[in-house]
């Protein structure tokens, strides 16, 4: 079942529950997908669809954080609930032991020793953690600190 027929599936169950938070929320995911189909002119594959999604969850972090430095609380809720259902329909992140399993790797593969090689060292672990949610900034970060 494609991601749009499961979005599909889960709008019908959340309009006969009269759940209208979750609603509002699969729309905009629907829309969101809908739009990139209808902009690339071909049906979405797996790994366009999760781009979509991962673009909208960092847009959700960036309003949560925006809305709790400007004191507006009830907004960040709303934004980090719509996030958690966004993030529903990825894929699980990988565990610490993963990343770190895959940081190790990527160093062996480049041989990188210094801080400067962090880019391909990155590009290596997240080749090897491709199909997984990956978090591009701790990512990042676990490789700075294992350069450093």
């Amino acid at each position: 079942m494609s991601l749009l027929d499961k979005i599909q599936q889960d709008l019908v169950q959340a309009m006969k529950a009269k759940d209208e938070a979750r609603l509002s929320a699969l729309r905009m995911i629907k829309t969101a997908l809908k739009k990139q189909e209808v902009d690339s002119m071909k049906p979405l594959d797996d790994s366009s669809e999760q781009a979509v999604l991962k673009t909208m969850v960092k847009q959700r972090r960036d309003s949560i954080e925006m809305f709790r430095k400007g004191g507006r609380e009830e907004l960040a809720d709303k934004e980090a609930a719509e996030l958690a259902l966004i993030e529903a329909y990825m894929p699980q992140p990988p565990s610490a032991e993963e990343v770190a399993a895959a940081i190790d790797s990527a160093l062996a593969e480049t041989g990188a020793t210094e801080a400067k090689q962090m880019g391909l060292v990155i590009k290596a672990a997240s080749a090897k953690l491709a199909g997984k949610r990956v978090d591009g900034k701790a990512l990042s970060d676990a490789v700075r600190a294992r350069l450093s």
